[in-house]
């Protein structure tokens, strides 16, 4: 039988990739600007202005779903619906994107 241990070899892949891991960390930062980029004009383009806000509320300002419900004056779950459509939007909007 081969003298070679299970765990060497298993250990030099991951170490292996660990490595190429940290030198191509950087190699789609192109793909993600153009993303942001596309992800603005989405928001301004797709969105209605209801939409617009509940989004800015939730991740921008950090607001749960009852606190944007409580500060519009809104049902919770209207709230939950309109971001969900608002997601799916941009979803569909940038699924080519890169």
């Amino acid at each position: 039988m081969n003298a070679t241990p299970f765990d060497t070899r298993s250990s030099e892949w991951a170490g292996d990739m660990t490595v190429w891991l940290r030198e191509n960390a950087n190699d789609n930062q192109e793909q993600i600007e153009r993303l942001l980029r596309n992800l603005r004009k989405a928001r301004i383009q797709e969105l209605t202005p209801r939409q617009q806000e509940i989004l800015s509320l939730r991740y921008e300002q950090d607001m749960r779903v009852t606190e944007i419900a409580r500060t519009l004056g809104l049902n919770r779950s209207t709230v939950s619906r309109t971001l969900k459509r608002a997601q799916d939007r941009l979803r569909r909007c940038l699924q080519y994107a890169l």
